[in-house]
């Protein structure tokens, strides 16, 4: 009977552990370090890489943001001051006072229609301007003030609004 010469350190097996033996790697298999620690040392690096270019790009948004918003806030301010501009000009005594430098004069009393075509109020011709077309600073306060009404223009005994 021919028998198998002993692996070193291992008893000879014999039944279903000398099956099983096959199946186990003969002699001290060990897997190549090299690829091993080229891969881990590349997810390392690539990883690290990775993470810089993300840290980039983040810090750039920032950036981004930080302009944006200035940019906003100025825009905001600007859209701010031109809405008090358009405040102060629309304002009904800068509206009068303008009016009044243009040599406008405020109009009578209106006179209205009624659903039925019936005129109701008694219309007045607006009063003359006997203030000069362009006023000296000094007199431009005391021109704001409403011209006195006349006792002489005739009123409706019932005041009307428009609309009603």
């Amino acid at each position: 009977m021919s028998r198998k010469p002993e692996l070193k350190g291992r008893p000879e097996l014999r039944g279903r552990a000398a099956r099983l033996a096959h199946l186990l790697p003969t002699g001290r298999a060990q897997a190549a370090r090299t690829p091993f620690v080229l891969l881990v040392v590349l997810l390392l690096g690539g990883g690290l890489i990775g993470l810089l270019v993300l840290n980039s790009a983040v810090s750039e948004g920032a950036f981004r943001l930080d302009d944006l918003q200035r940019e906003t806030k100025e825009l905001t301010d600007e859209e701010q001051a031109l809405q008090r501009d358009i405040d102060a000009y629309s304002a009904p005594d800068a509206l009068q006072r303008r009016a009044r430098e243009l040599g406008m004069v405020p109009g009578g009393d209106p006179a209205f229609l009624g659903p039925d075509g019936k005129v109701k109020g008694v219309p007045s011709a607006a009063s003359a301007a006997r203030a000069p077309l362009v006023l000296a600073p000094e007199a431009l306060a005391t021109a704001t003030a409403p011209p006195p009404v006349s006792a002489s223009a005739p009123r409706s005994p019932h005041p009307t609004t428009p609309g009603r």
